[in-house]
């Protein structure tokens, strides 16, 4: 069972439906809550680096900073847009997905 602490910003107000929000998904996937934390984000990447959590709920994408480390993109959240067909997606592929040499 994985061990999970819910993260809520300390400017997040009221607490409650954010709080729900991660007990919900907490209880829903099976987690073992280990806490609730309203502290800095630092905090939390602390815990993680330790090992004491496995996962870290919250409630709105917004709540993460921008500049946070470790950094998690969920591409799911793009807006819905038709694909090109596979030979042009090779083409834009080429031209925009270079790996750069450092």
């Amino acid at each position: 069972m994985e061990i999970a602490v819910i993260w809520v910003p300390a400017d997040i107000e009221p607490l409650e439906p954010a709080l729900s929000a991660c007990l919900y998904h907490t209880c829903r996937r099976g987690y073992r809550l280990a806490g609730i934390v309203r502290g800095p984000w630092e905090t939390l990447e602390q815990m993680m680096i330790d090992g004491e959590v496995d996962v870290v709920v919250i409630a709105d994408r917004a709540h993460l900073p921008a500049d946070r480390s470790p950094r998690v993109e969920v591409a799911a959240g793009l807006p819905a847009h038709p694909l090109p067909d596979v030979g042009e997606a090779r083409q834009m592929a080429r031209r925009r997905c270079r790996p750069r040499v450092r």
